[in-house]
């Protein structure tokens, strides 16, 4: 185990023998941290924190602190973290709160950028780019492939669909449906995240079909019920795509809050 000698890592903390921990980072008693895992120096990892393997967190990170809610009163709720993650510079990430599920998580293959502050009982799935600054209120839910640009700003309980996007300096008050480009404040829809599907390997013929449900939703004009009967006719008559037009009509049907209109 790779652990600088100025490192207070807690006797009970669970370490795996492979992770590489740096010059003044302290863990906790109740850390969990997996195979392959490097932390930098002047980390604080705390709380019930359960980290997989392979990831990287740099220096000054805070991860597993006590939620930022006055009604948090040390309940012993959870943080986990999966596998193959980047963490960068001051981002902080929250335990969860027993107003909610009880756990913030953070999936897997995630890129983490400086100054990211993840709130309590927030929900991250795999694969997403959070920028500088970017900032998420508690119980925000955010679907796998999501990009959020720098200083974007999400409101609580906001979900974002998976592959949607959101420009520089966006302030999200409402849902972000799945492949659909958010921006200005409040953020507005612009578009579908066409470049992020192309290099996922989406075919022309299904961002050509999510193009077109994008335009029932937002360009048809139709009342909110009237555009979901359309999409979902519009599955139809698109097999290859029926499981993204799917996907967009019930994120719709699901929102708490309202999609951006």
């Amino acid at each position: 185990m790779a652990i600088h000698p100025t490192a207070l890592v807690d006797p009970a903390a669970k370490v795996d023998a492979s992770v590489e921990i740096g010059a003044y980072t302290v863990v906790g008693p109740h850390v969990q941290i997996g195979a392959g895992t490097r932390i930098g120096p002047h980390v604080v990892i705390e709380g019930h924190t359960t980290i997989g393997r392979d990831n990287h967190i740099f220096q000054f990170a805070s991860i597993g602190a006590a939620p930022q809610d006055k009604k948090y009163a040390g309940e012993p709720t959870q943080l986990i973290i999966g596998d193959g993650n980047t963490i960068r510079e001051f981002v902080t990430i929250n335990l969860g709160t027993v107003q909610d599920g009880g756990i913030t998580r953070l999936g897997s293959n995630n890129w983490i950028m400086a100054y990211v502050h993840i709130a309590h009982d927030c929900q991250l799935g795999d694969n997403i780019i959070l920028a500088n600054n970017a900032t998420l209120a508690g119980h925000v839910h955010l679907g796998d492939w999501v990009f959020l640009g720098g200083f974007t700003s999400v409101h609580q309980f906001c979900h974002i669909g998976a592959h949607a996007m959101t420009a520089f300096t966006a302030a999200v008050s409402q849902d972000v449906p799945p492949f659909v480009t958010a921006a200005g404040n409040r953020a507005a829809p612009a578009g579908i995240n066409s470049e992020g599907l192309k290099r996922r390997g989406f075919s022309s013929e299904q961002i050509a079909a999510i193009k077109r449900g994008y335009r029932i939703v937002y360009r048809s004009g139709l009342p909110l019920d009237e555009a979901k009967a359309a999409l979902q006719q519009e599955e139809q008559k698109s097999p290859d795509a029926a499981a993204y037009l799917k996907q967009l009509r019930e994120f719709i049907d699901a929102s708490p809050r309202g999609i951006i209109r």
